[in-house]
């Protein structure tokens, strides 16, 4: 089949594994036939390649040849220390970072605690060993410049901590300066550090079967929190959770299989734990249950809380896949092309073996195919072909495809050199590096009411630009104000600071496509919020969210015409915006209808009195999301709105009659046309 002649349009969607309501949007990328390079293969590509033969390509795609690197090498001076002690960590007298972990532990709990003495202190402690050349400690000191917390803000001097940290090894100070790239456009500084990010957040993924991602949760839903959906997230303190190990300690299979998944990948809250998930894994078996076999081939590959041994992962592997767990095959794949397990390495049945997992719809086969044709391992190089896959396998997820995609838009191979979207490919991938634990530890933070050590982590987060991160910031600082434990360059925040830090931070995340925080913004500029009433800012945020089809958005948009609040007069454009949001939104019935009566009113009796009484009434028209939640969810507000609409009603016949009244003085008031013949009044 010649794909190279064929038209390719496909989607690509980061597949979140819990409702997106709680999440980021999802980044969605189009390509078409412009996006791809019609060259075909130079002559010196990779010809086909002797299957059994070692001379081919090194499947060297992130050098996992040697042994896998775990998180705290992958993420130098990481607090997962601090979070996650390890009671195997070497004896801290001996531990030249030491003193950086008790100086952080310090910091963490000054927040905690809202001790502003005891940070003061740990600033200080931070600032004498960024002095003597720490890279971890700069990454730290160049956070507080960049947030304003205990030393007065300043972008520079955090710009040039967080870059002299990121050559000393700190990869969240990488994160931080390719993000501060990325805003500023800068993409050819943005890509290369982006690229190196991805790399290493790779390097944490698993080999064959591709590991649930911990995505930063979203701890609002517009307006109110989504209490059943974090309720979940409480790891083993979960109700739900509690149920199901009292049924796997019952002897239930399925129950001990999802408790191994549970442990294995962190999810729920829980923490990982490779021990345990071996242990249920090994129950599950003895109980019948073939879900496992898969899972314990990829804990021997891996070397995952046991010592590696390929020969037995290849066993469980094969067990699986008799059971149809078809990315087994991939695994399978996997260790035929790299030889482990095996006599020495054979091609041609590591790509049968990614083609039946590909043909079950497995993200990993595509990907691994994609690779070969990439690379030119045991097939002819066809970068066309490798595109194909790589497209099929990130529109299922799998954020190794979204690396290689970002790399050929990087590169120009295979697809156009475009830095903007190779960037943004690479960013996607990157925050999935180990580093997107901070989301964890300031999750339980927040579901244990310490709202000082969340805020405190979601902003170090939002430093690296994690946009659910810098709302759920944000948000914060607005719901739970002096409880948020919010530190400004001298104690505690004042109001003022507060509400710009806030706005600061809905402002970044609205940058990034979040369309509740462009509304914020709105809002903020709109009645003055933590700035200067600005109605012609107000109308540039409420257009931002009204791109990405926001009802509440248009609404505004429609009242601010109406008004000429930063818009023009235009009564037409007022009832168009009214029109969409209805459209958009069937929900917003109720205060669209009400606005459609107020443009009404103000057609026909653009002088009349109840105009000056729509006008002279304060906040008339809420915003949709606040009347939907908080209006029309509730029956006793939805009577008073009735009422309301009711009273508008009989004001306007009052105010009829009474023009009536004064027309035909002494006598009952007679309708008539304007253009009517009226007898004058008898003298």
């Amino acid at each position: 089949m010649n794909f190279a002649t064929r038209k390719l349009i496909f989607a690509l969607l980061i597949v979140s594994l819990y409702p997106l309501s709680l999440f980021a949007r999802p980044y969605v990328l189009v390509l078409s036939q412009d996006d791809l390079l019609n060259t075909p293969n130079s002559p010196d590509d990779s010809p086909p390649a002797d299957s059994t033969q070692n001379d081919s390509p090194e499947w060297d795609e992130f050098g996992d040849s040697g042994s896998p690197q775990s998180e705290e090498e992958l993420d130098p001076g990481s607090w997962r220390p601090i979070f996650e002690p390890d009671p195997f960590r070497p004896d801290p007298a001996n531990n030249p970072d030491e003193r950086y972990y008790s100086t952080v532990s310090k910091l963490i709990k000054s927040v905690s605690s809202g001790d502003t003495t005891l940070m003061d202190d740990a600033v200080s402690e931070i600032e004498e060993s960024a002095s003597r050349g720490l890279p971890h400690a700069r990454s730290v000191l160049g956070f507080l410049y960049a947030t304003g917390q205990m030393r007065k803000q300043n972008k520079a001097k955090a710009f040039t901590y967080n870059y002299f940290a990121s050559e000393g090894g700190n990869m969240q100070s990488k994160m931080a300066l390719a993000y501060t790239y990325f805003r500023q456009d800068m993409f050819d500084k943005a890509v290369k550090l982006y690229s190196e990010l991805a790399e290493a957040a790779v390097n944490s993924f698993l080999i064959s079967k591709d590991s649930p991602v911990i995505e930063p949760v979203r701890i609002h839903n517009g307006a109110e929190e989504n209490k059943e959906a974090l309720r979940k997230s409480r790891g083993e303190e979960d109700e739900d959770f509690q149920i199901l190990e009292y049924q796997a300690q019952k002897g239930n299979s399925a129950a001990m299989y999802k408790i191994g998944l549970f442990y294995y990948f962190g999810l729920r809250g829980l923490r990982r734990d490779h021990a345990k998930a071996l242990s249920w894994f090994l129950k599950a078996l003895e109980k019948g249950e073939p879900r496992a076999m898969e899972l314990l081939g990829e804990i021997y590959a891996r070397g995952a809380g046991v010592e590696r041994n390929y020969t037995k992962a290849l066993e469980w592997l094969t067990l699986a896949a008799k059971q149809e767990l078809y990315s087994a095959y991939n695994g399978m794949g996997y260790l035929y092309v790299k030889g482990y397990g095996v006599e020495k390495k054979n091609y041609t049945k590591a790509k049968e073996y990614f083609e039946k997992a590909a043909e079950n719809e497995d993200a990993g086969g595509h990907y691994n195919l994609g690779v070969m044709y990439l690379k030119g391992i045991g097939v002819k190089r066809d970068v066309k072909i490798a595109c194909k896959y790589f497209i099929v396998a990130a529109n299922a997820g799998q954020p190794k495809a979204f690396y290689q995609l970002g790399k050929m838009f990087h590169t120009g191979v295979g697809l156009k050199k475009n830095l903007p979207r190779a960037t943004v490919l690479y960013k996607l991938v990157a925050e999935r590096g180990p580093w997107n634990s901070l989301s964890r530890w300031a999750l339980e933070s927040y579901l244990k009411g310490d709202m000082g050590k969340a805020f405190f982590l979601y902003s170090r987060m939002a430093e690296l630009g994690y946009e659910v991160a810098q709302s759920n910031a944000a948000w914060i600082l607005d719901k739970y104000g002096e409880r948020s434990m919010c530190i400004g360059e001298s104690g505690f925040c004042t109001d003022a600071e507060r509400h710009q830090r806030a706005h600061s931070l809905w402002w970044q995340a609205s940058e990034q496509g979040n369309e509740h925080a462009a509304l914020l913004i709105g809002d903020a500029y709109y009645y003055g919020q933590g700035t200067e009433r600005d109605y012609e800012r107000a109308a540039e945020a409420y257009k931002h969210a009204r791109t990405q089809s926001n009802a509440q958005a248009m609404f505004n948009l429609g009242y601010m015409h109406e008004h000429g609040q930063g818009l023009p007069l235009d009564l037409h454009l007022a009832k168009r915006y009214y029109d969409q949001a209805l459209e958009i939104d069937p929900a917003a019935k109720l205060p669209v209808t009400l606005a459609l009566t107020s443009l009404w009113i103000r057609k026909n009796y653009a002088d009349g009195f109840l105009v000056h009484v729509i006008d002279s009434l304060p906040e008339v028209y809420p915003k949709v999301e606040e009347w939907v939640d908080n209006v029309i969810l509730e029956e006793g507000n939805a009577t008073i709105l009735t009422l309301f609409v009711c009273l508008l009603t009989v004001l306007y016949l009052r105010e009829r009659q009474r023009r009536h009244a004064v027309a035909a003085p002494g006598g009952m008031a007679v309708p008539h046309h304007p253009n009517e013949h009226v007898a004058p009044a008898p003298l």
